[in-house]
């Protein structure tokens, strides 16, 4: 089961949006995140939080429509959207697509964007914003890249060091490279073939790829 946890960051274009979203996804709103699947027409399956930032009359328009409520208390340890994953992660979900997670609040944008490096999920999360994917991958690991070819892949450590880099079926190979923290070495290149393919032996390391529109 895929989950989609919506997010009470940005979302500027709802098209865009809607694209990543499957009728079967289980639906879980963080807090506020409730107000994009209210634009969106969906209805959630739970909302989570402390509740601080959904709208009174949203909240119980939702739940006189059947969405269950995980109330918590505002002062706490974790997110609303940590709690968030925790919940779907809970309900069975075997991987996770959070929307709506960047823009806004700076730090919010960082939390959110480096949730994907915690090692304790256990499924696969990855990041939607607008024609962009973001997902993690923990060493050792491969990760398949599919799509309309021209768009750029992005790769950044989030470890102090990534080692054993291979690209494959992207224009700017690497062979067992070493990528560090800060550096902006795998940033801006491109799917030359579909599939390819990124792997690495150690370390943790951020993936965007863009996925960009193709004419019909």
């Amino acid at each position: 089961m895929r989950a989609v946890v919506f997010v009470n960051g940005e979302i500027p274009d709802y098209d865009a949006a809607a694209r990543w979203l499957r009728q079967d996804d289980y639906r879980v709103a963080a807090d506020g995140g409730a107000r994009h699947m209210e634009a969106l027409g969906l209805l959630p399956d739970v909302i989570v939080g402390d509740l601080d930032s959904i709208d009174e009359l949203l909240l119980a328009r939702f739940q006189e429509e059947g969405a269950a409520v995980e109330r918590h208390p505002v002062a706490k340890d974790a997110t609303d959207l940590e709690l968030a994953i925790a919940r779907a992660v809970n309900d069975g979900a075997t991987e996770i697509l959070l929307v709506g997670a960047l823009g806004g609040r700076l730090d919010q944008t960082l939390a959110n964007l480096l949730i994907l490096a915690q090692q304790n999920w256990n499924v696969p999360l990855a990041v939607a914003e607008g024609d962009q994917l973001a997902r993690v991958l923990r060493g050792p690991q491969q990760l398949t890249l599919t799509g309309p070819t021209g768009g750029y892949v992005s790769a950044v450590a989030l470890s102090e060091e990534v080692t054993g880099v291979t690209y494959l079926g992207l224009e700017y190979p690497l062979t067992n490279a070493t990528l560090r923290l800060g550096s902006t070495r795998g940033v801006s290149n491109t799917l030359a073939n579909s599939p390819a393919q990124i792997s690495i032996d150690e370390g943790i390391l951020l993936v965007i790829q863009q996925f960009p529109l193709t004419s019909e």
